[in-house]
């Protein structure tokens, strides 16, 4: 290995020398190594590799330490500071990781499987899935008395990821099966559905065992949402997603809604189931991309529902991701356009709204900056803008803006139908 393999060099001895501090407790052992360890995390953050390399073939020799503490805490630390390295380092190779790993394995067991999930990690990022997949076998059915016990929760996460691969191995007989039809696999149809089915069966079972723990499971609930309705299963779907969003348990999550949402959605539900899991979304993130839905059929809905929906397209400007959303600007444009021709019955709904935002909306969104290079840049968003600023400020605002002016005229005639909102 690179740290293994490495002699130390004479300035490296000479700087250890004259940089350890002596103190009455410490051993001159103890000392050099700290000093050691300082120069390593400042070869770190310059990202000097050649030369925090160099060091740590010295500091490998903590491992020897007579004070217990540290020799307990040596292993972990040559275990990052070394996975560090050897991530960045021109001259590593997969070999050399791969042989770190498993020396850093074979160090210390109470991190056995935290160093297999790294190594894990590292082969996927390279591309090696099926050596991969072999380190997370091996991992799986590793034993060490109560080590093991305390080890659980990074044996679950062991079995989930080695679930996740199979997922993607049951992905590849899925599109190869659906690319080539049942005609041209002939013969081999029934072995592949049974490999496919080999594959489900076993990431179903990891997978819906780590959805069970309190978290954030992203990646593993998707995966198994998608076998489930391959299969056709949609009431384990529909429990499996209604729980990772409403389990008091487990943290506030958005895509957990976002997913049980596209769920129903797909599953043809009602407006107002679909508008109810919605609902949650805007309180967690009043700013989600699928707010615009909402605020679509709120519009849709009864005329009570229609003050709520200003409120989300009003509180979905606030914030700057939205500031040149065309059909964003254009559906409050629809809303207010259609409050006013409405004899102006609920015109207390916009100024509650405007009230809160007049001292500050002008110069987020209407300044004669934003006028200009709105008008250059995109006409429709100048003047889906143009037509509320005419109507929340008062068209003298824009007397400075020939580009305001003339999108107020454009959108003020009779032919303005609210174009883009949904």
């Amino acid at each position: 290995c690179l740290f293994f393999g490495l002699r130390s060099q004479s300035v490296v001895s000479t700087n250890l020398i004259f940089s350890a501090t002596r103190g009455r407790k410490a051993t001159e052992f103890q000392e050099t190594k700290k000093a050691c360890l300082n120069y390593i995390q400042d070869a770190l953050l310059q990202h000097q590799w050649q030369r925090a390399a160099e060091f740590m073939t010295n500091y490998l020799e903590t491992l020897e330490n007579t004070s217990a503490e540290k020799q307990m805490a040596a292993p972990e630390v040559i275990w990052r500071i070394g996975t560090e390295i050897l991530c960045h380092h021109s001259k590593s190779s997969i070999e050399e990781f791969n042989y770190f790993a498993e020396q850093m394995k074979n160090l210390g067991v109470k991190r056995y499987l935290k160093v297999c999930l790294e190594h894990v990690f590292h082969l996927l990022c390279n591309g090696l899935i099926d050596e991969a997949y072999q380190n997370l076998s091996l991992a799986e059915g590793w034993r060490y008395g109560e080590q093991t016990t305390a080890q659980d929760k990074e044996l679950k996460l062991i079995q989930a990821y080695k679930g996740l691969l199979d997922y993607y191995n049951w992905t590849k007989k899925r599109t190869a099966m659906l690319e080539l039809g049942e005609y041209q696999y002939g013969n081999f149809a029934d072995s592949v559905e049974q490999e496919m089915h080999s594959f489900f069966r076993q990431a179903a079972v990891n997978l819906k065992e780590i959805i069970k723990i309190p978290g954030v499971w992203d990646p593993f609930v998707k995966s198994y949402v998608d076998l489930l309705e391959f299969y056709e299963d949609y009431d384990e779907v529909r429990q499996v997603l209604s729980e990772y969003a409403y389990n008091s348990k487990f943290p506030p999550n958005p895509n957990a809604h976002v997913y049980y949402y596209q769920f129903l959605k797909r599953q043809g539900e009602s407006k107002k189931t679909l508008m109810s899991v919605l609902k949650i979304l805007h309180e967690i993130v009043p700013s989600h991309e699928l707010m615009l839905e909402y605020n679509a059929m709120l519009q849709k809905s009864s005329k009570k529902n229609h003050r709520l929906g200003l409120e989300i397209i009003f509180m979905l400007l606030d914030f700057a991701g939205w500031k040149e959303h065309v059909k964003a600007w254009s559906c409050l444009a629809k809303q207010i356009k259609q409050i006013l021709e409405n004899s102006g019955k609920h015109l207390d709904w916009v100024t509650e709204e405007w009230n809160s935002r007049k001292d500050w909306w002008p110069a987020f969104h209407f300044s004669h900056y934003l006028a200009k290079r709105n008008w250059q840049e995109n006409e429709n968003l100048a003047c889906e803008k143009a037509l509320v600023a005419g109507i929340l400020l008062g068209r003298g605002n824009f007397i400075s803006s020939s580009s305001l002016l003339r999108g107020i005229e454009i959108l003020a005639s009779s032919s303005f139908n609210g174009r883009g909102c949904v």
